[in-house]
């Protein structure tokens, strides 16, 4: 006998929800034909746990999406990545854990099929319970239902003893409830006050970074732990008119000399721009981009000196953003956030890498138009914007796993609006948390080097005398939560780096 129990629909809030659900009566199905036919009347919506610990463990993720999608499953959002100690059978590897939602015609048990199906041709085998395996797939939540057979029990029934799931969990969730069906998924919480109170009970946010559990996003053939150090990403325009230092690197010779003398200050990674993105520059074709960045990033590769160091790509147009990590860029950094070429989002998607979502309206030509410049609350606005191009990026197929965000210093905002956002980083990942915690936790990329903003703060109309501020400016946005700060003077930004580092690390330490 199979059971599935249907909670009833309701308007309310988390609180009222949580007491309409408990109590209502549920609408009880048997097993008969007729009650697949009405299950699968419409698309459910469900949440996967993925788990991997033999093989690439990453490319099992990818395939096993991949599969999933082919399968009829529609992905509409993914949780972070954490690798985490193993739990029951300790003498095995580390694991890779994470969670999706998506929304399928199936019903549970063919669902389930699909999803064992995937395990089996990915090369999963019957072995030790809770031991090795190319991947595991469990079905969290089903719709708004209950079920109950012999082969599935959804809610899957150790989910509140396991912080590899409820993390990834919890990501899938924004703090504001969103729906009726996610307001039925925390009534099926074993805690009264829902699935938030669940994760609480594990230890919450406060566990991650502690006991073998830590976030973590793939760069190359390395999961980056963004929690352990700020990364100072070092600026190499190779443009004739940029802002700061515009004609200065635009041969080979001298590009590579300046990536050698960031290098050796302690830059973790370098950003390589041929595209000018001042305001009012003018747009430059895509081949003529590809003919300044690659013959420079050919020769960076070649450095000896970056081992173990991150290029990432400084471009808005997808072509450029295919070559250049077809050639061994790391990283797609995207000052438009997918807006000015259809194609980018779908084009990272396919080359596996991180992305760079940075909040700017318009383009480098109208982005200090006056109508991109209105504001009622731009740290609010700002993040409602961020988050929406995001939710494209990720429905085009980039895991938010992958994701880094920018709020756009400098990009359609006036200097009190930077001013602002520099002080309100706090402000922007809470508001985007409101929709998504998977995306609130997402590193932060901050860009204020030698910006007007800066300028005209302190009166120095030269941007080459703005470093003084930009260190103040990367001292805010560090002790505000700024994971990378993208800036033209290594050495002294790195100095104050490591002080904002070592007060965090204080702050956190117990008493």
């Amino acid at each position: 006998m199979i059971l599935f129990k249907q909670l009833l629909p309701t308007k309310r809030g988390l609180g009222g929800a949580l007491n309409h659900f408990r109590g209502s009566s549920f609408r009880l199905f048997s097993s008969s034909p007729e009650t697949f036919v009405e299950i699968r009347s419409q698309e459910k919506e469900v949440v996967i746990a993925l788990g991997s610990n033999v093989g690439n463990r990453l490319h099992n993720f990818n395939e096993a999406l991949r599969l999933m999608k082919k399968s009829g499953i529609n992905i509409t959002r993914h949780a972070c990545l954490y690798e985490t100690a193993p739990a029951y059978v300790t003498d095995q590897p580390q694991f890779l854990n994470s969670a999706v939602r998506g929304v399928t015609k199936l019903w549970p048990h063919e669902l389930l099929g699909v999803l064992k199906k995937i395990e089996k041709d990915m090369g999963r085998t019957a072995g030790i319970r809770y031991g090795p395996r190319p991947i595991d797939l469990d079905i969290l939540f089903y719709g708004k239902f209950r079920v109950s057979s012999d082969i599935l029990t959804v809610p899957h029934e150790r989910i509140w003893e396991r912080p590899f799931v409820m993390a990834p969990l919890m990501d899938l969730l924004g703090a504001d409830v969103e729906n009726d069906t996610v307001a039925c998924w925390h009534s099926l919480s074993i805690h009264s006050g829902g699935l938030f109170e669940s994760w609480e009970k594990l230890g919450g946010e406060c566990i991650i970074g502690k006991d073998g559990m830590k976030r973590v996003l793939p760069i190359g053939n390395d999961l980056w732990d963004w929690s352990l150090k700020t990364s100072v990403m070092g600026i190499l325009n190779l443009t004739p008119d940029s802002f700061s230092d515009g004609g200065k690197f635009q041969s080979v010779e001298a590009a590579v000399s300046q990536v050698r003398l960031m290098i050796s200050e302690g830059a973790d990674m370098i950003d390589l721009g041929a595209q000018s993105t001042r305001p009012v520059a003018s747009r430059i074709s895509p081949q003529e981009e590809l003919d300044r960045l690659i013959p420079v990033l050919e020769a960076i590769l070649k450095m000896p000196e970056m081992n173990g160091k991150l290029i990432s790509v400084d471009t808005f147009y997808s072509e450029v953003a295919s070559e250049a990590v077809s050639k061994g860029a790391h990283i797609v950094n995207d000052v438009s956030g997918g807006q000015l070429d259809p194609n980018m989002t779908k084009v990272v998607a396919g080359l596996e890498v991180p992305y760079v979502a940075m909040h700017m309206r318009g383009d480098p030509a109208t982005m200090q138009n006056s109508e991109n410049l209105q504001y009622d609350d731009v740290c609010k606005q700002v993040a409602s914007e961020l988050y929406s191009r995001v939710k494209d990026a990720e429905l085009s197929g980039i895991p938010v796993w992958r994701i880094i965000i920018d709020p756009g210093l400098g990009f359609s905002k006036k200097t009190e609006h930077n001013l602002e956002l520099l002080m309100g980083l706090p402000s922007i990942r809470a508001e985007i948390a409101r929709k998504s915690l998977a995306m609130s936790h997402s590193p932060v990329l901050l860009g204020s080097s030698r910006k007007k903003f800066l300028g005209e703060t302190c009166s120095r109309p030269a941007a080459s005398e703005r470093d003084p501020a930009t260190v103040a400016s990367v001292t805010a946005g560090v002790l505000g939560g700024a994971n990378i700060v993208r800036v033209h003077n290594v050495r002294d930004n790195l100095d104050a780096v490591k002080l904002c580092d070592a007060m965090l690390k204080y702050k956190r330490s117990p008493a």
